[in-house]
């Protein structure tokens, strides 16, 4: 490649630090993106109400969804029946001030529905909300 006296000779070598850095801004792209991308992801009719509120605090909320099939979605990720009440346990380290919101899908057996918001409140929630579509019509 390069003689001792040569200092205009071809140098072959692939400059691997703009690949590098375009690999890293792709992969915080993809972390960024991934919590939102699988939240979109669970497909839930909500009921409709004409009372319906928009929450405030959303960086202390704890998100529950239960599906048409009666799955149990902690946060994004589903999660067993079972293990449910753990799982739960471990995201309210400060239960009495954090606010745990419920997303049901109107088909979902009620029972269903009232085992989550139980086991939220055996948890200590100290708030505990339901998940509507506001109903846009007048009466």
């Amino acid at each position: 490649m390069l003689k001792s006296g040569d200092k205009y000779a071809l140098v072959a070598e692939i400059n691997m630090i703009p690949f590098i850095d375009i690999a890293l801004v792709l992969l915080i792209i993809f972390m960024v993106m991934t919590p939102f991308l699988v939240r979109a992801q669970i497909k839930i009719n909500l009921p409709k109400a004409r009372a319906a509120e928009k929450s405030q605090t959303k960086n202390n909320q704890v998100q529950i969804s239960v599906t048409r099939s009666g799955a149990i979605y902690l946060e994004g990720k589903v999660v067993a029946s079972d293990a449910f009440e753990a799982a739960l346990k471990r995201q309210l380290p400060d239960a009495a001030n954090q606010m745990v919101i419920v997303s049901a899908d109107r088909e979902v057996a009620f029972e269903k529905v009232v085992t989550v918001m139980d086991a939220a409140k055996r948890c200590g929630a100290g708030k505990l909300g339901v998940c509507v579509k506001e109903d846009k019509q007048k009466n």
